[in-house]
């Protein structure tokens, strides 16, 4: 096993930056190929001491209420975009404050804050998030144009006395999918949305483009950018999450204990239910280094999290070998949308999360210990 994790706190999160570059790189040049911007959306990866790193490579953050928000402006310092589904009036003036666009999920909160959050920032550019009502999102849970959906404004609900003061129009259609998706749900968009897009000076096409998976039609979107941007003549954003933190990093955990009732069980030091709860929303069955499915390889376990939760489960995996109690566990890209939904469920420590450089050198940069598990709760 590689010393680099025997000699780190265990679980942890450990990012390598030279793949974080590699990610970087492919943004960087689809801006610079198609001319638009390109944010990081702290709901997907907020790994802020990575922050001046990815600084020069992106324009800023889109945040997702005031917190995100002003973790945007005092770690990034870039551009600050601001979306929820619905402000809140004691959180208003200061999200304004510290953002260059606010985007609202309805005309009644556009109407009701709009203003207001000029008054405070008259340099501020409002905007309204729109649903397109066409969505090929793999999961349901994911898919905000789905039935009854509460995050966007359909265009039966358009109200034309904002456009005044409207300078974009916000969508958010896709679930980590590809260019082809992304095509189909523009044709949805302009069609349903046409008396209203020549009128705006910015579009944003929102998050879910999976722009650094091998694979990923790239031209196709730089192609299809272009000739939006060209035919209405607007600025074009796109919020990538998990584009930014995919394959960028491991979790790393240690066997606690192996126990049996019908197969082996590997009790981690980690928890799904706490540590990586996509595998069990989602759901979906995370990479684990060196193993195979059950039966594939010689000695089949059951990976289970250490805490009171049942269904504490990463699922069942075989290895070439026998796991050992003390035997590293490394569960492959855990960096997007891993940390930010992390809980202490069960007083369960939350897992260091350490960097390392291009150099090879690797710095824990912080540490989880009880008060972290008692201050949020009262």
């Amino acid at each position: 096993m590689n010393n680099i994790y025997d000699n780190l706190p265990s679980p942890c999160w450990l990012l390598e930056e030279e793949k974080l570059l590699k990610n970087l790189n492919v943004i960087s040049e689809i801006k610079k190929e198609s001319g638009a911007k390109v944010l990081l959306a702290l709901k997907g990866y907020a790994l802020w001491k990575s922050f001046p790193l990815i600084k020069p490579y992106l324009d800023g953050c889109c945040a997702s209420g005031l917190h995100e928000a002003k973790l945007a402006d005092e770690t990034f310092s870039k551009e600050v975009h601001t979306y929820s589904p619905a402000f809140k009036e004691e959180e208003i003036d200061e999200i304004a404050r510290i953002s260059h666009h606010l985007v609202f999920n309805s005309p009644a909160q556009f109407r009701r804050f709009a203003s207001q959050a000029k008054k405070i920032n008259p340099k501020l550019s409002l905007g309204l998030r729109v649903n397109p009502e066409y969505s090929e999102s793999p999961k349901e849970i994911y898919n905000p144009c789905g039935l009854y959906s509460r995050l966007g404004t359909t265009v039966q609900n358009m109200d034309d006395a904002i456009l005044d003061d409207c300078d974009g129009l916000h969508f958010h259609a896709l679930c980590e999918q590809g260019s082809d998706a992304l095509e189909n749900v523009l044709k949805n968009f302009e069609e349903k949305f046409a008396d209203y897009i020549p009128k705006m000076k910015w579009i944003n096409f929102g998050g879910g483009h999976h722009i650094t998976r091998e694979g990923y039609d790239t031209q196709k979107l730089i192609g299809l950018i272009r000739e939006f941007t060209k035919r209405y003549d607007v600025e074009v954003y796109l919020e990538p999450g998990e584009a930014i933190g995919w394959q960028t990093g491991p979790l790393i955990t240690t066997v606690l204990d192996i126990v049996h009732n019908g197969m082996d069980i590997a009790i981690l030091d980690s928890s799904a239910e706490a540590h990586m709860p996509d595998t069990i929303i989602m759901p979906y069955r995370a990479d684990v280094r060196h193993s195979g499915e059950a039966g594939e390889k010689a000695h089949t376990y059951r990976l289970a999290g250490n805490t009171c939760l049942a269904g504490d489960i990463m699922g069942d995996y075989s290895f070439d070998a026998p796991l050992q109690i003390g035997d590293k566990i490394i569960f492959e890209d855990q960096m997007h949308y891993t940390m930010v939904k992390a809980t202490t469920f069960n007083g369960v420590k939350l897992p260091s999360i350490a960097i390392q450089r291009v150099d090879g050198t690797v710095d824990v940069v912080r540490n989880f210990g009880y008060e972290d598990f008692k201050q949020r709760l009262s």
